[in-house]
């Protein structure tokens, strides 16, 4: 068994922070979950430095913006050249393991022959795909690639299904239209659902850890779930485990009208050409239909969960094993008449959950310090007593050590949120964001009239703007430019005096 501490990192894809019971959701019960924040802190203001899968995955990895590493919207691949996280515990011998959602190489076909992407769900599912995978994969020694969403999913995944003797798996290569769509009933049966295997292969690999083919390396493992991501489609029981007629619509559901005047929101919530890619306005019925199958999703991961914990603590590596749980962005659930996600800065998009247990370190607790995703590397390397020297170099996040043993301190005082979607070539939104501990300050390219400015702690539904309020407005942008300013990065490097 490994001196060093091991570290299990679980994410999930699109999950509000009110999307947990230990958050205060009144109606989905994630009781295995939930244990993680009984034993360690609870981050009530964690905010995603993008709300795109892409890029704040990448801004974890690497613990910087994308404006620093590059992959600024979805489709851009993360420069194989940028250091991550993974590569620094490689180096400082940890035995480094993904399993589930990477999405450091874009899913979908690319637009031209000279790009290529190792988690292009058609090259999977054509068998084009290099055999053995090539590792180290941004710093991963060992690689299990789920690529999709829903039961659209390609990587090693796919090549497992098959050898399970799927009947139906020719099905599944016709079934990419299926990725447009909110939600749909889903054919395959729970032990073949991707959640499934994610959970079932993190077991597995535990207990070839306990078996010593590690060595007595330490392990990083990147436990991620493509769900609850849309389209939601869970499996068996867990599609029905919540009805939507349990299902309460937020107060501010009708506030949908406001938006569709909305000088930059409005043309895209209306724009038909991308509907799956933007906030959708929905009718409550779907909203509720949506919400009652996302409750389902997340069922099935806290059970798995639930069977990750029970086997760190059969194989006695439970005190020996930092566990953090978190998500890559929200969604908007029902706020304000909508669904999704996109370039809409509401909070329940951009905070999201962020449960964190440190064996013996950890001071159990609610910390409301705003904390966002660069932070989160520089804060297990430093946890991991990794010296800088080995940290990639370009990151720009804080440690948060002392609020884990502490949750009442304070690092930030604001959190800037770059937003750079590319969705085609006429599709191109641009927008910054600043969150304090009071308000949610945003300004979109092209609109030099116009933003937004809510006050959090008074108006948590975000209804009323107070971009007219002038005086704030000359405070909070001022306070947007010094950060930007002060986070504008020093690459390339200098190579001489002049």
């Amino acid at each position: 068994m490994a001196k060093d501490m091991n570290v299990l990192f679980i994410i999930t894809d699109q999950q509000r922070v009110d999307h947990l019971g230990c958050y205060g959701n009144k109606v989905l019960q994630t009781p295995h979950i939930d244990k993680i924040a009984d034993e360690g802190v609870r981050f009530t203001n964690y905010y995603c430095n993008t709300p795109l899968c892409m890029p704040n995955r990448a801004n974890f990895f690497t613990g910087a913006y994308p404006s620093v590493h590059g992959t600024r919207s979805n489709g851009i691949n993360l420069n194989p050249d940028e250091k991550t996280i993974a590569d620094a515990l490689l180096e400082n011998g940890y035995h480094t393991v993904s399993i589930g959602k990477t999405h450091f190489n874009f899913f979908s076909h690319p637009f031209r022959r000279d790009i290529e992407s190792l988690e292009d769900i058609m090259r999977w599912m054509m068998g084009n795909i290099p055999d053995p995978f090539p590792t180290p994969y941004y710093g991963f020694e060992e690689v299990l690639l789920t690529v999709g969403h829903g039961d659209v999913m390609g990587g090693h995944y796919f090549e497992w299904l098959k050898e399970q003797d799927y009947e139906h798996l020719d099905k599944l290569k016709t079934r990419f239209l299926k990725l447009n769509e909110n939600y749909y009933e889903t054919e395959l049966p729970e032990e073949l659902y991707p959640t499934n295997y994610i959970t079932d292969q993190t077991l597995k690999y535990l207990e070839r850890y306990a078996k010593g083919e590690y060595g007595d390396k330490p392990f990083f493992l990147h436990c991620s779930y493509n769900d609850p991501h849309h389209p939601v489609c869970p499996p068996g029981k867990y599609k029905d485990i919540y009805s939507p007629k349990d299902i309460e619509l937020p107060e501010n559901f009708d506030d949908v009208e406001n938006l569709l005047e909305h000088p930059f929101l409005a043309d895209h919530i209306k724009d038909a050409r991308f509907r799956h890619l933007l906030p959708q306005n929905v009718d409550a019925q779907t909203a509720k239909e949506f919400l009652a199958l996302t409750y389902g999703a997340l069922a099935m991961i806290d059970d798995g969960v639930g069977q990750i914990l029970a086997k760190l603590k059969e194989l006695g590596l439970y005190e020996n094993t930092m566990i953090i749980y978190t998500s890559d962005h929200g969604d908007l659930g029902a706020d304000h008449g909508l669904i999704l996600k996109g370039p809409a800065h509401y909070n329940g998009v951009l905070n999201i959950p962020l449960l964190w247990r440190v064996p013996n370190k950890t001071k159990k607790g609610v910390s409301d310090s705003l904390i966002s995703t660069i932070d989160l590397s520089k804060t297990i390397l430093s946890l991991l007593g990794i010296r800088e020297r080995h940290h990639p170099e370009k990151m720009q996040g804080f440690d948060y050590s002392e609020v884990l043993l502490d949750p009442n301190k304070k690092v930030r005082d604001q959190i800037l949120i770059e937003h750079d979607e590319e969705i085609s070539e006429d599709k191109v939104m641009r927008l910054r964001t600043l969150v304090t501990e009071e308000y949610r300050y945003t300004l979109y390219d092209g609109l030099s009239e116009f933003g937004d400015i809510f006050n959090l702690k008074e108006d948590p539904l975000e209804i009323n703007n107070l971009w007219n309020n002038r005086e704030l407005r000359n405070e909070l942008n001022n306070r947007m430019l010094r950060e930007i300013v002060s986070l504008y990065p020093r690459y390339p490097e200098r190579g001489a005096y002049n």
